[in-house]
């Protein structure tokens, strides 16, 4: 029976550690163990008296810098750790909520590894890239805490295939209502259904704004159309229900499109410039090595 509880109750926690998100991981233990690692080097540093000032070719700079170094490197394994899946104390999930709270441990070592010291030089480029990389994980943090639930209630019950999928029934359907119109009126489906919806580049997708958009041209056009061919009305006004769906489809999916792509772009700004870190702080440690 005492067996069968204790099962019960590790079931119990490894389901809520399922669910638990990865920067609350097992009670925000990395987010400790940053804060644990920053409080030392900030009491070392506030009783280091080194002469004539603190900076980084003193021990404690060469220990904070190396500590630095090894952390950056280490931060940048995570995308090699996404392709293994292993449960347990490294599971991806632990890996990730170390990686965002050391990460941000770097904003204190590496600020007390320059002592305050900063010019115009490779030294000063190497710290400010390691901030703007932060940034970029900042933001990215953000984007995955807020985001994920307004794909889900943008969504609802389909899924993306689901809604392309009813996006073509919709052309079918248009296809087929034109068929009663004049020249004219087929036209303007016609610019419906061979305008390219998802068209107008990154910025468009990034900000949902389509200013070429064909079925929004057509919808205007049908009702202006309607509104001056009385006898033509019964027609049009199934085409114009019909635009309507389009539209409201395709502003649907365009959301749906736009919110994935706010998850992602960050990655396009925070991976190339962690490449570019690196490539400075090689040149930040040779230079130091070779010059001083």
């Amino acid at each position: 029976m005492a067996s069968k509880s204790l099962r019960q109750a590790t079931t119990g926690r490894e389901r809520a550690s399922e669910h638990e998100g990865f920067l609350r991981y097992q009670g925000y233990k990395w987010l400790k163990i940053a804060l644990a690692i920053s409080a030392v080097a900030l009491l070392i540093y506030a009783f280091n008296d080194v002469q004539p000032k603190p900076n980084g070719g003193s021990i404690y700079g060469y220990t904070t810098g190396t500590i630095g170094v090894l952390l950056i490197l280490w931060l940048t394994m995570l995308g090699v750790r996404k392709r293994a899946i292993t449960p347990g104390r490294w599971s991806l999930k632990s890996w990730t909520s170390a990686h965002v709270y050391l990460g941000l441990s770097l904003i204190v070592i590496a600020t007390l590894h320059t002592g305050f010291d900063f010019g115009w030089n490779v030294h000063t480029l190497a710290y400010a890239l390691m901030m703007i990389v932060i940034a970029s994980g900042v933001f990215g943090i953000a984007t995955y805490a807020m985001l994920p639930q307004a794909l889900s209630a943008n969504r609802g019950e389909t899924t993306q295939v689901q809604m392309l999928d009813n996006l073509r029934m919709i052309d079918r359907q248009l296809n087929e209502a034109a068929q009663p119109l004049d020249a004219e009126g087929a036209a303007i489906v016609r610019m419906a259904l061979d305008d390219d919806p998802f068209g107008g580049g990154l910025v468009a997708r990034l900000t949902g704004h389509y200013r070429n958009c064909g079925t929004r041209a057509a919808l205007a056009a049908v009702r202006a159309h309607a509104g001056r061919k009385e006898a033509a009305a019964d027609p049009y006004d199934h085409v114009e229900v019909l635009l309507e769906r389009k539209r409201s489809s395709l502003s649907r999916i365009r959301k749906h499109l736009r919110l994935k792509a706010l998850l992602e772009v960050w990655l396009y700004l925070h991976i190339p410039l962690t490449f570019a870190l690196i490539a400075a702080l090689f040149v930040h440690i040779v230079s130091v090595f070779y010059y001083w």
